[in-house]
């Protein structure tokens, strides 16, 4: 009997499973190569995030500038062509900037000064109103005690207030940060047109010349829109959460809204603190629990809102941004670099995901639809 190649048997198999006559029948393998590349790859991956972690003093001020400087860049183009010399704009620009901020963090400091002077005064006023959840611990303890728990809860502690010195410290750049911050910040702006020029031409094919200026146009475009929409939308907020702290008697209502549009430039944990703040100071400032949170619970409303419909309709038109993604590079940046990181976090993403739509390629595989 004549045996066909495709009917051949596998030698020492029991069941005789015939052979696979073409390649596209084989279970894909990875090569060498490419495993190799894989792991140089990923090692390259960690030594990058290892050098911006112990380069922090240099590495966050100048990519802050960086940011920074391209968000503010169509305001100097503006300014350009109204006569005004780049280098003269770029001074004016960050001056103005510099003047608003340091405004808003008077704003945030007075109270925060006074306050905390009275940290022991007020801690031990903090306790007496928390003596109300006394009586529920106590059943929670039985409750342990009953089926066996070891160890009930302790009984209610207030937090020592020695964290204040090192979190100060921690929040603020040293003063060489922020010279480098803002030398890099005015060069870059200054020299922003001539340093666009110079990254095209830096590629002698006119595929990649155009490529690389829409790249650029691109994210200068988003990030510039990015900055005046959140900035808009966050002074928003500070004012209404100023207008509810003085509806509801809070102290210092200026304050407090300052502080609650400063913390929303943060993804997530700023208003998230803000909320804790706000509970806080209405659990101190007012006879009742109830009527100390009023401005937190007002606030809560006011943020998801913000948050789930104001934003994404305004933002999300732009460029979309998976709330996976704006959750990962917000706890990344924020344990590479801290609060500034956190603030970076969204800039960065938008980066991100401009350079991969012009980048990858538009034939590259895709999944079969389901």
């Amino acid at each position: 009997m004549r045996v066909l190649p495709s009917e051949r048997l596998i030698a020492n198999d029991s069941e005789g499973a015939p052979l696979p006559d073409s390649k596209s029948d084989l279970p894909p393998v990875i090569r060498r190569t490419e495993f190799v590349a894989f792991a140089l790859a990923g090692l390259l991956l960690i030594a990058v995030v290892a050098v911006l972690y112990v380069g922090k003093p240099f590495f966050l001020p100048v990519v802050m500038a960086f940011v920074t400087g391209t968000m503010l860049s169509p305001a100097a183009t503006s300014l350009e062509r109204q006569r005004v010399p780049r280098a003269l704009a770029a001074v004016l620009i960050v001056v103005t900037v510099t003047a608003m901020v340091t405004f808003v963090v008077a704003l945030i400091a007075s109270p925060v000064m006074e306050w905390s002077t009275r940290l022991p005064e007020l801690g031990a006023l903090l306790k007496d109103k928390l003596h109300l959840f006394d009586r529920p611990l106590a059943l929670w303890q039985e409750l342990q005690a009953m089926v066996g728990g070891s160890g009930g809860l302790p009984t209610l502690q207030m937090p020592k207030f020695e964290w204040v010195q090192p979190t100060l410290e921690f929040l603020s750049p040293t003063f060489t940060e922020f010279l480098l911050f803002f030398a890099t910040l005015i060069l870059f702006i200054a020299s922003w047109r001539d340093l666009r020029r110079a990254l095209i031409m830096t590629f002698s094919d006119r595929d990649a010349r155009l490529r690389t200026l829409r790249i650029l146009n691109e994210i200068e475009v988003h990030l510039g829109n990015y900055l005046l929409t959140v900035t808009v939308i966050n002074i928003g907020v500070g004012i209404t959460t100023g207008i509810v702290c003085a509806l509801t008697g809070m102290p210092n209502p200026a304050g407090l809204g300052a502080l609650a549009a400063t913390l929303n430039f943060i993804p997530i944990i700023g208003p998230i603190a803000m909320f804790v703040v706000l509970v806080v100071v209405g659990l101190i400032a007012f006879p009742t629990i109830g009527s100390g949170l009023m401005a937190a619970l007002a606030f809560g409303g006011l943020t998801f809102l913000e948050g789930h419909f104001v934003t994404p309709t305004i933002i999300g038109r732009r460029l979309a941004l998976n709330a996976l993604a704006v959750f990962l590079a917000l706890a990344f940046w924020t344990w590479l670099w801290g609060p500034m990181g956190a603030f970076l976090s969204s800039p960065l993403l938008i980066v991100a995901l401009i350079l991969k739509e012009h980048l990858a390629p538009a034939d590259a595989p895709q999944l079969p639809a389901d």
